[in-house]
């Protein structure tokens, strides 16, 4: 148990803190973790704190990968809209990763498909080999009109049409 005595402590914290000492066997280290939760066992307070820091770095990895500064609106609503939207481009993203046989790291294919976005390519070939695969060029599908415009056939009749077809200042 662990109560402070410093000046204006009790102002800050006026109730008691717990100090628990977990051991990490992946970084093979002992976190000190600081809670208030007096009833809670320490395994339970070490599962929390580490659920929290999961969530600590998807918000970090939105945030830094999906340009993602602040929220737009502010309603419990409008979050929940953000956050399930954020959550499937991050999904769909992670599919690509996982799915690509080129080895990207996250930030590098957010980057390039950000760069890609209104290329046309094939989206499989593109992700396995990303440099290899160059863009494919659509042809038009909007006919050319036979006709000149309205507005220029009436310049080209009172003389306001210089030689490459632009219209002279008056």
């Amino acid at each position: 148990m662990i109560e402070l005595t410093g000046p204006g402590a009790q102002d800050k914290c006026p109730f008691g803190l717990r100090r628990i000492v977990v051991w990490d066997p992946d970084k093979r280290e002992t976190l000190e973790l600081l809670t208030n939760h007096l009833e809670f066992g320490a395994t339970t307070i070490a599962a929390i704190y580490k659920d929290r820091w999961q969530i600590e770095l998807f918000f970090k990895a939105l945030k830094h990968n999906l340009k993602v500064k602040t929220f737009v609106g502010t309603s419990p609503n409008a979050l929940l809209i953000q956050i399930r939207t954020a959550l499937i481009a991050m999904l769909l993203i992670k599919y690509l990763q996982f799915r690509s046989r080129f080895g990207w790291s996250l930030s590098n294919l957010v980057a390039f498909l950000r760069w890609n976005l209104f290329t046309y390519r094939d989206l499989w070939d593109w992700i396995n080999s990303p440099f290899e695969v160059p863009p494919h060029v659509r042809e038009s599908v909007q006919d050319e009109l036979p006709f000149v415009s309205f507005g220029l056939q009436q310049a080209a009749e009172k003389g306001n049409l210089n030689f490459h077809g632009a219209l002279s200042p008056l």
